[in-house]
């Protein structure tokens, strides 16, 4: 599939508001999962990059060329529709043209960009700022300009709702609408009913980001359907389960000296090949490359 007609998928899935889950990776290992497992997209996390990719928080400290790197790698192994954390474009208008570039040529379907101030942390820390409302406005248009054409979806998130409060969220996310953004997503809302009003107020597709042991409500996706969400996303969840399997085996290994008594919880070998296309390479390799001592 061609990153175009990826594009074209996720604005019909996105257009028919059924809560489609998108879950979270920060490597092409987890996307390929993803994707053997079904899922109809993934979402490219910001903070599992942070995490997973150089062990820091999720305060703002990667680069767009780390994330595009990443982006790439993903896309080049996975034939899913990309919806990529882009922060707040690494900057002012001008920086947001060149991410939406980077980022496009990457291979993202889906941009999501934000209205903190530069650098940025998790919409569920506490100690979050947001630019005005205007300025983040000129960011979505900046955007929305540069894009190269109208299937790579610009989602525009506000981080308001725990500063200034659900309305000012509300209108904010409004006023993104009006400058061109696809999408909204209106971050960390604390309550069921505060999930129905921004579907209620916001006439664009709507995006729901459940963390866990974060401040929103996990609802399932058949109440979410019901609500009217587009996007439900699962950021952190595959990041957050790699912890604790990955401290649980490791500390059995150390434990018992051996691996005996952790085999159980490991993939087999057959199955780790098959989840990165061995055999795909297998068959490229006996197509291209000299079988061992064959004439020269």
């Amino acid at each position: 599939m061609t990153h175009l007609e990826r594009g074209k998928r996720l604005r019909v899935a996105v257009e028919e508001r059924r809560a489609l889950l998108a879950p979270g990776a920060a490597n092409a290992l987890t996307a390929r999962i993803a994707e053997d497992l079904g899922y109809e997209t993934v979402y490219i996390t910001g903070a599992g990059i942070a995490n997973t990719g150089y062990g820091v928080p999720d305060i703002g400290l990667t680069t767009v060329t780390e994330v595009a790197n990443t982006v790439a790698a993903i896309s080049d192994c996975c034939d899913l529709p990309l919806i990529v954390d882009a922060d707040t474009g690494f900057g002012n208008p001008l920086n947001m043209i060149r991410t939406v570039r980077l980022l496009e040529r990457a291979g993202a379907n889906a941009l999501q960009i934000e209205d903190q101030q530069f650098p940025k942390r998790c919409g569920h820390f506490a100690g979050k700022s947001v630019i005005s409302r205007a300025e983040m406005c000129e960011k979505v248009k900046a955007a929305v300009d540069s894009r190269s054409t109208e299937d790579l979806l610009i989602i525009a998130r506000t981080d308001a709702c725990a500063i200034e409060g659900l309305d000012a969220a509300l209108d904010r996310a409004a006023a993104y609408i009006e400058a061109g953004a696809d999408i909204t997503f209106v971050e960390a809302p604390t309550s069921e009913a505060q999930l129905r009003e921004i579907v209620k107020r916001l006439a664009a597709p709507q995006v729901i980001n459940l963390v866990i042991g974060g401040k929103t409500p996990l609802l399932s996706q058949t109440v979410l359907r019901e609500i009217g969400f587009s996007l439900v996303l699962y950021a952190n969840a595959a990041l957050q389960a790699s912890i604790v399997a990955i401290r649980d085996v490791l500390s059995g290994i150390r434990a018992e000296g051996g691996a005996e008594t952790v085999l159980h919880r490991l993939a087999t070998f057959e199955d780790r090949q098959n989840v990165v296309r061995k055999s795909y390479w297998d068959g490229l390799e006996r197509r291209y490359v000299d079988e061992p001592g064959a004439p020269g």
